[in-house]
């Protein structure tokens, strides 16, 4: 029987990976999770891919329970959508502890997504610090690179393995894991349509986008999408970003989010909040973050990068 380990007491968040090696294994330590919670009364979100969703709700009698069910492969394509996800059912919950099971990385990601995942996965700690919840996160050990595996350890204070749960001795600090996924992006080697714009520019960005995607796969409706998305970005870059930037725009066959178009934006800011985007904005809120939050639900993947050369957004849009 594996245990997940419950806060430590009011206001004490509590964030396990469990690793497993077979499906006997995650139902077991995701399924006694959910149990526990069911028992102690406590409201629960199961975010998981497709398959193991099923394979859940097979195994567990969950009828007349609070459960919510969401597929993490819609949820999560983008992972920069998952926290405020997981934040929100908190919200609806504030009067009781929350538990969740959020699995982020699966294989066969990507590996841009993978990297993304593991963003969201260090800023979870950030997010939910001080707050009565437990998120426990699956990895499957035997599908995923030993390096997500090692990864996992990073990003979570606690580990599940084999039967027993442990602090990680490799657990660190969410600003060192975002900093080492910075990593620099790599080049497309195909070809690039580009735009340099600056104040006052940002109509322009908006005709040359739409423009450009006519020329694409992009439904009418993507077609919408991307250019709002592009819109925000060069906003954003205009606004904080120094009041200049670059886009770029091309398509890809297979690579990142698959066949889609990509819609690159790079400018002289910085990611002052690296929750920017990951939280939604309240209608009163005055700290911004709008158009970072609406990009993360347009896209199918954003890339973000922040260094010394300035701020990055890469967004890719399938078109398949």
């Amino acid at each position: 029987m594996i245990t997940v380990p419950a806060p430590a007491g009011p206001g004490a968040f509590v964030h396990p990976a469990l690793f497993y090696r077979d499906l006997d294994e995650y139902l077991t330590g995701v399924g006694g999770f959910v149990r526990a919670a069911l028992s102690a009364d406590e409201p629960v979100l199961v975010a998981v891919p497709g398959p193991h969703l099923d394979a859940l709700r097979e195994s567990l009698d969950t009828s007349g329970t609070e459960i919510a069910w969401t597929d993490m492969t819609g949820l999560g394509r983008n992972p920069g959508r998952i926290l405020a996800s997981l934040q929100d059912f908190a919200d609806q919950h504030a009067s009781r502890a929350a538990r969740i099971v959020g699995e982020p990385i699966w294989p066969g990601r990507s590996p841009a997504e993978v990297l993304e995942a593991t963003r969201h996965e260090a800023l979870i700690n950030t997010a939910f610090a001080g707050r009565p919840a437990t998120i426990l996160c699956p990895y499957d050990v035997r599908g995923l690179a030993p390096s997500v595996v090692a990864d996992a350890r990073r990003t979570h204070p606690t580990l599940i393995e084999e039967g027993r749960d442990l602090p990680s001795a490799a657990y660190t600090d969410a600003s060192r894991v975002s900093a080492d996924c910075d990593l620099p992006l790599p080049e497309h080697d195909g070809e690039v349509d580009r735009l340099d714009y600056a104040a006052g520019g940002l109509a322009e960005v908006r005709e040359h986008a739409e423009n450009w995607a006519r020329g694409t796969a992009l439904t009418p409706a993507r077609r919408g999408d991307l250019v709002l998305a592009v819109s925000e970005a060069a906003a954003n870059s205009l606004s904080h970003g120094g009041g200049k930037g670059t886009l770029r725009l091309w398509t890809t066959t297979g690579a990142g989010a698959g066949a889609g178009v990509v819609a690159e934006i790079h400018d002289g800011g910085r990611l002052a909040d690296p929750l920017a985007g990951r939280r939604r904005p309240s209608l009163a809120s005055t700290e911004g973050g709008r158009g970072l939050w609406m990009i993360h639900q347009l896209c199918d993947l954003v890339e973000v990068r922040a260094a010394e050369s300035g701020f990055t957004l890469r967004l890719h849009m399938a078109t398949l």
